[in-house]
């Protein structure tokens, strides 16, 4: 499948791009895993955007949070594969995009998560390693992991 990457300020999402990118945060995060909680959290105004796209369907995407926002180092948030390209490669080739992208625009240095426990060996798979006990966010266990 032929992806096109696009990473991007806030500002620079057009109304289009940042429908899709709602919409599948809320279809995934609030819908599918039976989550309510308030996913506008006023921290993507400050972050990166990447997005994965083919065609007009939105793929994959992930916010890049620049250091000091959520946590003390830089961090990948809100990490999403649609539903539609599952089991494609389309996560790992994010997360791989997404790591390179944080080095770019913020430094090689760390990068803290808060994972969702389920996907500890896809993040373990990064180099990511887990450094808190697990803790329930929203009514799922999730850990703290950075990758040095």
């Amino acid at each position: 499948m032929d992806l096109t990457w696009k990473c991007t300020t806030f500002e620079e999402l057009s109304v289009h791009e940042l429908y899709a990118i709602m919409q599948l945060r809320m279809q995934v995060f609030v819908v599918e895993q039976n989550c309510v909680f308030q996913d506008a959290d006023n921290k993507d105004q400050f972050c990166y955007h990447l997005a994965a796209w083919h065609n007009e369907n939105l793929v994959a995407y992930a916010r890049l949070v620049p250091p000091g926002i959520t946590y003390e180092e830089m961090s990948i948030g809100r990490i999403i594969t649609s539903p539609a390209y599952r089991g494609g490669g389309a996560g790992r080739l994010l997360l791989q995009n997404a790591i390179l992208k944080c080095a770019l625009i913020f430094g090689k240095n760390p990068i803290k998560i808060g994972a969702q426990l389920y996907l500890k060996k896809f993040y373990e798979s990064f180099d990511f390693q887990q450094v808190r006990d697990i803790y329930v966010e929203d009514g799922i266990e999730h850990i703290h992991m950075l990758r040095i």
